[in-house]
């Protein structure tokens, strides 16, 4: 335990609070007691002028202790023992004031105030327990009788004693009581300060989500907008290129590309690269025209939507070699874009831990297998896997271990809804440092 707390910083416990209460109403206390008992001397001055000296040497020996008291409490010792500490301390003052009666007046001395008020503001300061504050009182109680039996010629006037420790019981009472609710109110101020703690990190934690949801939802705008744009570009694209495919396939057929073979194969280079851009266009069209609602459940080849996921993601699988079986009937139920955005998805996540396992040969093999009434997918990639503290929270929104600003670590979340929504289930499995797969199953066409 410490005796320190950055500001607005709780302590972890009911214990811990206490124990930091007490270290800092110990340290005032002690300079509180430093003072009162080395004021002392003008009381010695007045009314035991004779013990003065003898007086003021006791004074000076117990302001120097609980001196010492106090500096242990900058070390990290006196921190740990910081209650037998206190007990010794608040002791002294007793003890010292029990010896003065002894060598004056017994009964009758005045110094028996300076108990009563040591009682009572031991209490108050410091954070005693119920029992601490019986101890405390029980022991002034005490040492007060036994200086006034043992002095020369012992009590003088037993009804004096008596009186006196009576007064002593009625401080001791007020500090048994002060102890008792003090350490309620101290249990009560703490469950309310975890309470609001409690409720203060909640509130940054949803205004944190809040702005992290409000950036997304900037940015679906965005792509809504790109989107529609998209649309009408992709209708414009997807016309000169069949009209250059056209050409190309006439062009074909001229007698000069036949006889000619360095044109003869610039022309298939140029019908091959055209064509990948119709499956490009094709693909992208496929995946921006998205109609979610009852009706985008439509029968679908999934081996189609796997293919075309892995075009749109060719640019990070770029140097990943990726192999797909499938059986001879894939056909599904479902919203194939949204799959095809699943897909992307683990793609791009397979690349990314691929590209951090920095592999010799890096591959992922896509697997499709009928299970009854449903196709189960598996994305498998040898990267760097998935630690096991984190393998729990892969699917919670906002998780990411990619570096800030690489991701909102909503992908994963997003496609676990989607899978759901087709009553699947999306699942991964992973060895850290060796693999990961991510399995998902969705229905077939009845």
């Amino acid at each position: 335990m410490t005796g320190n707390l950055s500001p607005g910083q709780l302590p972890a416990s009911y214990e811990e609070a206490t124990h930091q209460h007490l270290v800092y109403y110990s340290r005032i206390t002690c300079v509180l007691a430093m003072v009162l008992v080395a004021g002392g001397v003008g009381l010695d001055a007045a009314f035991y002028p004779e013990h003065s000296h003898d007086f003021g040497l006791a004074r000076l020996v117990v302001v120097a202790l609980i001196g010492a008291a106090l500096w242990s409490y900058s070390s990290s010792w006196g921190l740990r023992h910081v209650r037998g500490l206190t007990y010794f301390w608040i002791a002294l003052p007793q003890l010292m004031i029990a010896w003065m009666i002894f060598s004056t007046d017994g009964e009758a001395s005045i110094y028996f105030v300076g108990l009563t008020l040591a009682v009572s503001g031991i209490s108050i300061f410091l954070p005693l327990t119920l029992l601490e504050a019986l101890v405390f009182s029980v022991f002034t109680m005490l040492a007060y009788t036994l200086a006034c039996v043992l002095r020369v010629g012992g009590v003088q006037h037993w009804p004096v004693l008596a009186g006196q420790l009576m007064f002593v019981l009625f401080f001791s009472l007020i500090a048994i009581t002060v102890s008792v609710y003090g350490e309620r109110q101290r249990r009560q101020t703490y469950a309310l300060q975890t309470e609001v703690q409690r409720q203060k990190d909640e509130l940054l934690a949803q205004n944190k989500a809040l702005v992290e949801i409000k950036g997304q939802l900037l940015q679906r705008e965005k792509m809504a907008a790109i989107g529609t744009l998209s649309a009408g570009l992709l209708h414009e694209l997807n016309n000169p290129v069949n009209y250059s495919l056209m050409a190309i396939n006439m062009a074909q057929t001229l007698p000069a590309a036949r006889s000619d073979e360095l044109l003869k194969e610039s022309l298939v280079d140029a019908k091959e690269g055209m064509t990948r851009i119709q499956n490009i266009v094709t693909d992208l069209k496929t995946f921006a025209y998205q109609n979610p609602g009852d009706n985008s459940q439509r029968p679908f080849l999934l081996e189609q939507a796997i293919r075309s996921a892995q075009r749109l993601a060719g640019h990070e699988l770029k140097g990943v070699a990726v192999s797909i079986e499938v059986p001879q009937d894939t056909h599904v139920l479902g919203d194939e874009p949204a799959i095809i955005g699943v897909l992307i998805n683990l793609f791009s996540n397979a690349a990314h831990a691929l590209a951090k396992a920095q592999r010799e040969q890096p591959r992922i093999d896509v697997r499709v297998q009928t299970e009854g009434g449903r196709l189960r997918v598996t994305v498998h990639d040898n990267g760097q896997g998935i630690l096991p503290e984190n393998i729990g929270r892969v699917f919670e929104p906002f998780f990411t271990t990619r570096d800030v600003g690489a991701g909102l670590g909503l992908g994963l979340s997003v496609s676990y809804g989607i899978v759901q929504r087709h009553g699947g289930l999306l699942a991964v499995e992973s060895e850290a440092g060796a693999w990961t797969a991510f399995t998902f199953d969705l229905p077939r066409p009845e």
